[in-house]
């Protein structure tokens, strides 16, 4: 069972707080993405993993086993980098083997692990090539089947798909979501792409500042976040301070909508731009500013009185002009709990 655990780590440079005390649970075969803006963390945590970054305390189990002491390559872990990091004068067949020759594996295993591994990322007819011949998304792909051809225990990413264009980097994250549940490896993978995380992750640990600041399923993040940060990073969201009271909300422009929770007083209700719906209406309370029409979607920026708004809607609807006067709908909402520095489970429990 490759699960991780991570207990207090804590780093800090010249008396900044790079990370504060993180404390993670990853389940064997589980893909967990931290996700953040530049300088949350994710990275420093990540290379902590790996043991690149030396931990100023905490520690860092695998499988059952304590490893935060152990040097790099002695810890049974791949990592795949943003910059490739290949062995330019080494063809893409050395560039696997490397990792196995200093394991002591046999020539003939050597051979047959890294046909494996070619054919798992489809580079099978590129075992003679140098990485100077390959384009961007092959190079990426040697990179994870470097990786993956040691039969590690856990798999950490830093942000691999960041220097592709948008097309590639949407197909390689469908092979690599494809590869990592067919090896069943444990997964830790960086982003400050949220659709990234979206569409890769089993879990999203969402940081900030040298925390994680929320922890839960892609779906639980997006639809149900407890805090701001979370809402605002993970997808567009329409922050609206509201009052609850008992059996209903009163809206910032005094529309009221049904209400079962328990909070009372002020609070903060995210809306997401697909939740709200806008109909043209000469008599309508709010007013269409801009248009920006995207394929498959179109978003509309609005004012209503005070408040701007972004809605979105299906791009084969009837695209609806800037100045126009319309009727504004919220079909759904999730009222926000403010909490900060801890994980949903923690808040669950």
């Amino acid at each position: 069972m490759a699960t991780l655990e991570l207990k207090g780590l804590r780093k800090t440079y010249d008396r900044v707080v790079a990370l504060h005390e993180a404390t993670l649970e990853v389940s064997d075969g589980e893909f967990l993405t931290l996700l953040g803006p530049s300088g949350c963390g994710k990275t420093t945590l990540l290379r902590m993993i790996a043991g690149i970054t030396e931990r100023d305390q905490g520690e860092v189990w695998l499988s059952g086993k304590r490893i935060d002491a152990l040097p790099p390559e002695a810890r049974n872990i791949g990592m795949v980098f943003q910059s490739y990091a290949l062995f330019p004068h080494m063809t893409v067949f050395n560039n696997l083997a490397f990792g196995l020759r200093m394991r002591g594996v046999t020539k003939k295993d050597i051979k047959e692990r890294v046909q494996n591994a070619l054919h798992l990322v489809n580079l099978t007819d590129y075992a003679e090539r140098f990485p100077r011949q390959l384009s961007g998304g092959q190079q990426q792909r040697v990179a994870l089947a470097r990786a993956v051809v040691i039969e590690p225990a856990l798999l950490l990413l830093d942000e691999p798909l960041s220097n592709l264009d948008a097309k590639l980097r949407d197909q390689l994250r469908h092979d690599l979501r494809e590869l990592q549940q067919t090896l069943g490896i444990t997964s830790i993978y960086v982003t400050h792409d949220q659709s990234e995380a979206l569409a890769l992750s089993d879990r999203v640990a969402v940081m900030n500042e040298g925390r994680i600041v929320e922890l839960g399923t892609p779906h639980q993040l997006y639809q149900e976040p407890h805090s701001r940060f979370t809402a605002e990073f993970l997808g567009s969201t329409n922050l609206l301070e509201v009052e609850l009271l008992s059996g209903f909300i009163k809206l910032p422009w005094g529309d009221i909508l049904p209400y079962e929770g328990n909070q009372r007083g002020r609070a903060f209700m995210s809306v997401r731009p697909e939740e709200l719906t806008i109909v043209e209406d000469a008599r309508g309370q709010a007013t269409v500013e801009t248009v920006t029409f995207l394929g498959s979607f179109t978003h509309y920026q609005i004012r209503l009185g005070a408040h701007p708004l972004l809605v979105q809607s299906a791009g084969r609807e009837k695209t609806l002009g800037a100045g126009s006067s319309v009727r504004v709908t919220v079909t759904a909402f999730h009222v926000l709990q403010e909490v900060t520095g801890v994980s949903r489970e923690a808040v669950s429990a």
